[in-house]
């Protein structure tokens, strides 16, 4: 299902053993445009430490109750590395997270995740070892960027200006950025359009400035999103189809039933 990255803000978060904190940011790699990390405000537990915690951890997620529940033990998290969550976040960082837990590196393979679209079946996988020697190059590349920093960029199309980033629409099971959405109102009365990020021709993050292939009228005049009403297949299909786009579902698309079999 795709949710808004703003109403999953605030949520809870619970290890195995108790509370741990509530969502105060995600991280999102900028290559594939996937959320990486929950930044948890940890409160009093940690001495109001924050911490990193990603979606391969997840055991379940409480939607009606607004909870992500952990495969992980408060002890756990409170003796993983520590990382500045008010700073860029390298690759070597999430090295060292990933060899502190034992996951394996979702980096260096053509997937989203490791070979595969789901944190989860990552997550069940062990640890693949030594990274690639390549990828070891790159230890000190920052490649992600908190949600909340990159709301407000202003998006420009091909021939005027569109507006600027307001939120993000997530797909709760891959944790892809499908959409950002993109408030208009300064340019013409009210209208907040989607707009997916692999449309963008150029992101210039010193600028705050997100340069994509469509022209203004072409954003203007795309079908109505309700920000009230559930972004569904239905809509994305008329969305696409308005651009001239293939849409990116028939990689994702999969029965519950197939995705579950390779967890055991």
């Amino acid at each position: 299902m795709l949710r808004s990255l703003k109403e999953l803000e605030q949520y809870k978060v619970n290890a195995r053993d108790g509370d741990l904190g509530s969502v105060a940011n995600f991280l999102f790699d900028d290559e594939r445009w996937a959320i990486r990390y929950l930044v948890v405000e940890t409160g009093h537990f940690f001495d109001e430490r924050r911490v990193l915690v990603s979606p391969i951890s997840f055991r379940t997620v409480d939607w009606a109750k607004s909870v992500f529940h952990l495969a992980l033990t408060r002890d756990q998290i409170k003796g993983s590395p520590g990382v500045d969550t008010d700073q860029p976040v390298s690759r070597q960082h999430e090295r060292n997270l990933n060899d502190y837990y034992g996951y394996p590196y979702y980096w260096g393979t053509m997937g989203v995740w490791g070979t595969g679209y789901y944190p989860a079946l990552l997550g069940a996988r062990p640890s693949n070892g030594a990274p690639p020697v390549l990828r070891d190059k790159k230890l000190g590349d920052v490649h992600l960027r908190s949600a909340a920093d990159v709301r407000g960029y202003h998006l420009q199309g091909t021939d005027d200006g569109i507006g600027f980033v307001a939120d993000f629409i997530v797909d709760d099971e891959t944790w892809e950025l499908r959409y950002l959405v993109v408030d208009t109102s300064h340019w013409w009365w009210g209208k907040k359009v989607l707009v997916a990020p692999e449309w963008a021709t150029h992101v210039s993050w010193l600028d705050r400035k997100i340069s994509l292939d469509l022209t203004r009228d072409a954003i203007k005049n795309s079908p109505e999103w309700d920000a009230e009403t559930a972004v569904r297949r239905e809509y994305e299909t008329r969305l696409y189809g308005h651009y001239g786009r293939k849409g990116y579902w028939p990689a994702v698309d999969r029965p519950a039933e197939a995705i579950a079999s390779r967890l055991v």
